[in-house]
């Protein structure tokens, strides 16, 4: 048979209903075949992508964690303060090169930023040692460490500028293969090339970081001191729920249930009147005493009409309506229209930062859209505060000369171990920069430095 007879019979083959359904059924095997390995294709390089972009933003932060650490090692003024921070820039250098190992750029081009972590690494654990043999730094380590903190700097810099091509879809990670090379190599210009001892290092634990102003987040799991009063039952709570909402503003209020945990509440759902459609608030009244411990609204704030000024004016008159005297405002951050205040109380000219609450402001006509009282709740009570054992020259005398106090005053701040400490607060610049150092009233000591963050949408503490 001819090649030529061959494909008319191949041909009338086809032509047949049932050769003609397996030819389909073929073809769409194979189509839905690519289609699962270019689905699975697809998934792996996202897997991939989301793989890198992981490392590099956990990178940046411990980065950035490195250079804010340096700069409160530079004014600590006492050795344990001074191991503190130098043990957690140790930390964080092994952790920020890490990440930067994980990155899909030539080991090369990464030499110099990983040997930059790798002495800061070092040498701030030699400081840690040092200090723990009681020899202070000298003249010449303080220079070293200068340099490094500027470094820090440019290092953390430059990422953030890389971060900022990634983010915007300028650059994706398999394009960094090429381009990661210079802009790696741009980073580590200027790079000193003093050798540290290699160290050996052992585990240990280390503080966190406190964000979203001093200590609002440093008590977990303490038995409310806050909660006074009897237990109320669920038309209780929902009257309190109302009063403090305010009657004029709520047009229906219902329940959703409760919460068990530390604080048991009732809940609601609250519509307020003259509210925009869909916009609704909740609130939650504790079970003992009938405190609100949460509200929050949901409605859209989309101009700004008034400044920050204006609603730690609305926000203090509230507190007052509602029975909250002597709160003092700290520190705030406003996003997207909305202002949210934190404040802590006061008691005989002392700030009691356990005592904290925080309020949202909308900041299109000065509504009270938010409100939350955990802290406030666990920790306030009347204290007797007794008096400081060393006086306020005394304290200040105990701070590095390098910080420019323009603030000081007493404050109770807590600690990891559920307790409270009476300290004198200063605030401070240092190279343009704000700090806060607290040094204990009754020892001396600095128990705790904190660096201000003044951005454009608020002030927070690192």
């Amino acid at each position: 048979m001819s090649f030529r007879d061959k494909l008319l019979d191949f041909k009338r083959r086809l032509s047949d209903r049932h050769m003609y359904s397996i030819v389909i059924a073929v073809i769409g095997a194979i189509a839905i075949l690519g289609l699962y390995q270019y689905k699975q294709e697809m998934e792996f390089r996202q897997r991939v992508e989301n793989q890198y972009n992981r490392s590099f933003y956990e990178m940046v932060g411990y980065v950035q964690n490195v250079e804010v650490m340096l700069s409160k090692a530079m004014i600590a003024n006492s050795p344990e303060m001074g191991i503190t921070n130098l043990s957690e820039v140790w930390r964080q250098a092994n952790l920020a090169q890490a990440n930067l190992g994980q990155m899909p750029v030539s080991h090369l081009a990464l030499n110099n930023a990983s040997r930059f972590l790798t002495q800061v690494s070092d040498f701030s654990y030699s400081l840690v040692r040092q200090n723990l043999d009681g020899r202070p730094a000298t003249p010449e380590q303080f220079d070293n460490l200068m340099k490094l903190h500027d470094y820090a700097v440019k290092m953390s810099n430059n990422l953030n500028q890389l971060e900022n091509e990634l983010g915007q879809g300028r650059i994706r990670w398999g394009e960094l293969s090429q381009k990661g090379a210079p802009i790696f190599q741009r980073m580590s210009q200027n790079l000193t090339t003093t050798k540290f001892e290699n160290l050996e290092k052992e585990f240990q634990e280390y503080p966190s970081l406190i964000y979203d102003g001093p200590f609002s987040d440093g008590l977990r799991d303490i038995k409310p001191q806050g909660l006074t009063g009897d237990m109320v039952k669920q038309d209780q709570a929902r009257n309190a729920a109302v009063a403090f909402v305010g009657s004029d503003r709520v047009q229906d209020i219902k329940p959703t249930g409760s919460t068990d945990g530390t604080i048991k509440t009732f809940n609601f759902d609250v519509v307020l009147k003259n509210a925009p459609q869909n916009a609704s608030a909740i609130i939650n009244i504790t079970q003992q005493g009938g405190h609100p411990l949460l509200m929050t609204g949901s409605r859209a704030v989309t101009r700004e009409n008034i400044n920050v000024e204006q609603a730690k004016d609305a926000a203090q008159k509230f507190l007052k309506s509602r029975g909250y005297n002597n709160m003092i405002d700290t520190y705030y951050l406003k996003e997207d229209g909305v202002a949210t205040i934190n404040y802590a109380y006061s008691q005989n000219n002392v700030t009691i930062y356990p005592d904290l609450l925080k309020v949202k402001v909308a900041l299109d006509n000065g509504e009270i859209i938010g409100f939350e009282s955990k802290n406030y709740l666990t920790s306030h009570r009347n204290r007797t505060i007794a008096k400081p054992k060393i006086s306020q020259e005394e304290a200040r005398r105990n701070i590095n000369t390098r910080l420019d106090i323009f603030a000081s005053g007493l404050a109770i701040i807590p600690t990891q171990w559920k307790t409270e400490i009476l300290t004198y607060e200063f605030k401070g610049k240092v190279d343009g920069r704000d700090f806060i150092i607290y040094v204990n009233a009754d020892t001396g000591k600095e128990e705790q430095i904190l660096l201000i963050i003044d951005t454009p949408n608020g002030i927070l503490t690192m």
